[in-house]
């Protein structure tokens, strides 16, 4: 008799294991969001930053949300190769190839930094077909800067 509970008890342990397994493969699974699409732009800007050390490129739309981004680093060159003009021109190809498929035909061009990418991923953007529109240098100027050293006696 001993015997026939336990059976019967490992039976119904495992009828309501299987309950539970069966109840969860049935419910239905968690709903993931799927991406927006991508939205068209036609005119935007394009802000480069030309250090001694990188180049970062920035495709933003009218209202300055970054579409797309890319750095020399991001293109495949590591150390000092990224402070190359020739890093800031593929960096801009890249991520110019990015964006064209978005639709992109028509930008304004932002320069910062006195880096030597910044005419390299010019010259490259100028000759990716997109129309440049105007080309503005904001690299921020002291007015004055910062104070001197004292005068050295010897």
């Amino acid at each position: 008799m001993a015997e026939e509970k336990q059976t019967t008890e490992q039976t119904e342990a495992k009828a309501e294991s299987t309950a539970v397994v069966e109840s969860a493969a049935k419910a239905p699974a968690t709903k993931r969001k799927s991406k927006s699409a991508k939205v068209k732009i036609t005119r935007g800007k394009v802000y480069v930053q030309s250090t001694y050390n990188n180049t970062i490129i920035s495709v933003t739309d009218t209202s300055g949300n970054v579409v797309s981004w890319g750095s020399a680093g991001l293109a495949g060159f590591k150390g000092s190769k990224k402070s190359t003009p020739y890093a800031a021109q593929r960096t801009m190809e890249d991520t110019i190839q990015r964006v064209k498929d978005r639709g992109l035909q028509e930008v304004d061009v932002l320069v910062r930094g006195i880096g030597s990418g910044r005419e390299s991923a010019i010259r490259a953007l100028q000759g990716s077909g997109l129309t440049v529109l105007s080309i503005k240098d904001t690299t921020p100027i002291p007015h004055g800067g910062v104070r001197p050293k004292k005068v050295r006696r010897v």
